[in-house]
C-alpha cells in the first residue's frame, strides 16, 4: 500500500495526471490519459511523485517521453493531438449496419444468441420493401464509411434479398460516394458456386464461424445435414483458392475467408487444437471470445458455460501458446490482444465497437432487424428477441434516421459506456484501454450503469489487460506484440458476432 505521506509532497507543478497501482512485488504501472504507460519500481516511483527523480535517471527520461511531466513543453499539444485521434470516431455517424435478413437457420447451435428458428418459417424472413427502405436509410449516416453486414439466422436462406441489397447499395453509392464495405457472415452450409461468383464479382467479404478443430466445433454448432466442421473447411478453402485466382496475389491480406470462434466449455481443454486448426487453414488470426449472455446460451449452462476464472485461466494457456508458435517463428495471434495492444503500444483505438470507450451502440452501428425494427446493436435486437425491447430506437417505417439517432437511448447509452467518470472505471489504471457494453450490464445486472464491483465482464476484460502488461515486461514479447499490431488487418473485424 502507498504511504499517504508521500502524496501530502506531491509534486504538483511538475506532473501530469496519470493513474497507477502496484503492479508486483517490484514495479507501480502509470498510464495517462492517451494510454502511454510506464513502469518504475517502487524507489523511483517514490522519488518521481515526490519531485525528487534525477533527470539524468532512465527513469525520467521515459516519463518524459510517454508525457508524465507537464514541464515537457510538448505536453499540452501532444496530449491534445493524440486524445483527438483517439476518439476521432464521435465525430462521425453510425458506420456498420448491420442487417438480419432473416431468423431462419439449418444449425442448432447449442449457444445461438440470436434465438434463430427452423428453415420453414418465412415468415422471419425481410422483403424487398422493407430492404430498400433500409438501404436508404443506412446511406442517410453522416459517415463517409458504410459497411452492411449480412446476419440471421443463416442470411443465404433469404438469397434474393441479399442479392438485392448489394445492388441496390452498389448502384446508390454511384451517387452518394461512400466508402462502401459489403459482408456477409454465413455457416456456408447453402453456399454454391454461383453464390460464390456473384459475392466476388461484388467485393463481397465472407465471414464465418469456426469453432476451432472438427471434436469441439461440431459440439458447439450443430448442422441437422451433415457435418458443419467438414462443410465450413470445405468453402473456407474453395473461397480462399478462388481468391487467389482471381486476384493472383493483390489484396491476397484483405480478401480473406474471415472466422469466428464462440469459446465455450468444450473449448477450454482443446485450446491447442482449436489454435492449431486455425493455423493450418492458413488464418493469420483468431478472436477468443467468452460467451455472450443472449438467446439459446442461457439455458444451455451445464453444456457451454465457465466461470470468469475458468476463461481467464484458458485465455492465459492461449496467449502463451500463439507466443510459442510466435517464438517458434509463425506470425498468429489474437485479434482482442490485438485491440489492447494498439491502445496501449500506439494509443491508437481500432474501433472494436465492442471494446472502446464509449462503445458503437448507436453511433458507431445500427442493427436492423427483418421486420424493419432498428436496435442500438445486434446484443440489443438479441434481446428484444427474448422478449424484452429496451434498446429498440424505432422503425425504418416510422422513423427517420435523425429520431433513429437523436433521442435519449442513445445519448444514456453514451453516458454508460464511457468510462470518463464512471466510478470503479475513471480511477482504473486501465481505464484508458477498456470498455463497456451497456447491453451487457442490463442483461445480467437489469442496470445499464452496472458498477465495475462483481461485474464479470469488467473482471474478464481487466485480467487479461493485466496478463498482456505482465507479458509486456518482457522485451521479446514487446517486440512480437509491436509486429502484431503492425501487421494486423483490423477493417475486417470492425464488429464481430456469432449467430
Amino acid at each position: 500500500m502507498l504511504d499517504l505521506n508521500i502524496i501530502e509532497k506531491f509534486d504538483w507543478k511538475n506532473i501530469g495526471f496519470f493513474r497507477f497501482k502496484k503492479f508486483d512485488d517490484k514495479d507501480y504501472l502509470l498510464t495517462n490519459e492517451v494510454g502511454n504507460y510506464v513502469f518504475l519500481p517502487e524507489a523511483d516511483f517514490k522519488k518521481f511523485i515526490s519531485g525528487k527523480l534525477s533527470k539524468k535517471s532512465a527513469a525520467y527520461k521515459e516519463l518524459q517521453e510517454n508525457m508524465f511531466f507537464l514541464s515537457n513543453r510538448k505536453y499540452a499539444p501532444v496530449l491534445i493531438s493524440k486524445f483527438s485521434d483517439k476518439y476521432s470516431f464521435l465525430q462521425y455517424g453510425p458506420s456498420l449496419h448491420i442487417i438480419v435478413v432473416t431468423l431462419r437457420c439449418n444449425h442448432k447451435c447449442i449457444y445461438c444468441h440470436a434465438s434463430a428458428v427452423d428453415t420453414g418459417s418465412k415468415e422471419f424472413d425481410m422483403d424487398m420493401a422493407t430492404a430498400k427502405k433500409i438501404v436508404d436509410t443506412i446511406f442517410k449516416t453522416t459517415n463517409k464509411s458504410v459497411a452492411i453486414e449480412f446476419q440471421g439466422g443463416e442470411p443465404l436462406l433469404n438469397w434474393p434479398v441479399v442479392k438485392f441489397i448489394i445492388q441496390y447499395a452498389k448502384e446508390k453509392n454511384k451517387i452518394e460516394k461512400k466508402d462502401l464495405q459489403l459482408r456477409l457472415v454465413s455457416n456456408f452450409s447453402v453456399m454454391d458456386n454461383e453464390k460464390m461468383k456473384f459475392l466476388m464479382d461484388n467485393e463481397v467479404n465472407f465471414c464465418t464461424s469456426l469453432d476451432g478443430d472438427e471434436e469441439t466445433h461440431n459440439y458447439n454448432r450443430i448442422y441437422l445435414q451433415g457435418n458443419s466442421f467438414q462443410k465450413t473447411v470445405e468453402w473456407i478453402k474453395k473461397i480462399n483458392e478462388a481468391y487467389k485466382k482471381k486476384y493472383k496475389g493483390k489484396k491476397r491480406n484483405y480478401y480473406r475467408v474471415g472466422a469466428l470462434i464462440t469459446v465455450s466449455k468444450k473449448t477450454l481443454a482443446n485450446y491447442k487444437k482449436v489454435i492449431d486448426t486455425y493455423i493450418k487453414l492458413g488464418f493469420k488470426s483468431i478472436y477468443l471470445r467468452y460467451l455472450n449472455p443472449y438467446g439459446f446460451a442461457l439455458s444451455a449452462t451445464e453444456k457451454i458455460w465457465y466461470t470468469p476464472q475458468e476463461y481467464i485461466n484458458f485465455y492465459k494457456k492461449s496467449l502463451n501458446y500463439i507466443l510459442e508458435k510466435n517464438y517458434n517463428g509463425k506470425h498468429f495471434y489474437d485479434f482482442g490482444a490485438v485491440t489492447y495492444l494498439a491502445k496501449i503500444l500506439f494509443g491508437h483505438d481500432l474501433n472494436n465497437l465492442d471494446m472502446r470507450s464509449p462503445c458503437g451502440a448507436v453511433i458507431g452501428q445500427l442493427a436492423y432487424n427483418y421486420n424493419g425494427d432498428v436496435y442500438t446493436c445486434d446484443e440489443g435486437r438479441m434481446l428484444a428477441k427474448m422478449g424484452d425491447q429496451m434498446f429498440r430506437l424505432g422503425n425504418i417505417n416510422e422513423n427517420t434516421f435523425e429520431q433513429l439517432i437523436n433521442n435519449n437511448l442513445c445519448k444514456s447509452i453514451c453516458l454508460a459506456s464511457s468510462t470518463h467518470g464512471l466510478p470503479g472505471y475513471n480511477d482504473d489504471v486501465y481505464q484508458p484501454y477498456i470498455g463497456i457494453c451497456p447491453v451487457y450490464n442490463y442483461s445480467v445486472y437489469k442496470n445499464i450503469f452496472q458498477s465495475s464491483t462483481n461485474n464479470v465482464k469488467y473482471q474478464i476484460d481487466k485480467a487479461i489487460i493485466e496478463y498482456i502488461f505482465e507479458k509486456l515486461k518482457n522485451r521479446k514479447n514487446k517486440d512480437i506484440f509491436t509486429e502484431w499490431v503492425k501487421k494486423s488487418k483490423p477493417l475486417q473485424y470492425l464488429k464481430t458476432y456469432t449467430k
